[in-house]
């Protein structure tokens, strides 16, 4: 058998850089496993995904680079994971280099760049600035400039 790679993370939202770090991730090995994390992992993490756990597990197993995605509810997890799946590498995002360098003695650590530009934190701002009064105050400004352009017709 081949190498296998595993990863985790969220997934919240997924975008291109998802993507990018899940095909980046299977042409280190022959079989790619991602845990997804649960929402109540996430929670335990300060996080509060927008798409619901299943879902989030669905999208990632559904993606043709992903051989096997899994439920993630514990930091603990990810060495019993090694072991249970006989990984060959973790391979996680540069933005958490040195957080699991203790895993070291039992697998190879890959830690990738991020794809610039895109983020799911930055996502979450910028949908965040789109309450209800912003909504309603958008709305006003489309019908007011509708209104313009029907009195100019």
């Amino acid at each position: 058998m081949g190498k296998t790679v595993l990863t985790y993370g969220t997934f919240d939202l997924f975008h291109i850089g998802h993507l990018n770090i899940l095909k980046r991730l299977r042409e280190y090995g022959d079989r790619l496993i991602v845990g997804v994390s649960t929402d109540e992992f996430n929670a335990i993490k300060g996080k509060k995904p927008v798409v619901p756990f299943e879902q989030r597990l669905e999208i990632v197993q559904s993606i043709r680079y992903v051989d096997l995605a899994i439920p993630e509810d514990r930091w603990a997890q990810k060495r019993e994971d090694i072991a249970t799946y006989d990984v060959d590498i973790l391979g996680m995002g540069a933005d958490w280099e040195g957080k699991f360098d203790d895993l070291a003695d039992v697998v190879e650590l890959v830690y990738l760049p991020r794809t610039d530009g895109i983020s799911t934190t930055e996502m979450k701002r910028v949908l965040s600035a789109f309450d209800a009064r912003h909504v309603e105050e958008l709305k006003s400004t489309i019908d007011s400039i509708a209104q313009i352009v029907k009195e100019l017709s």
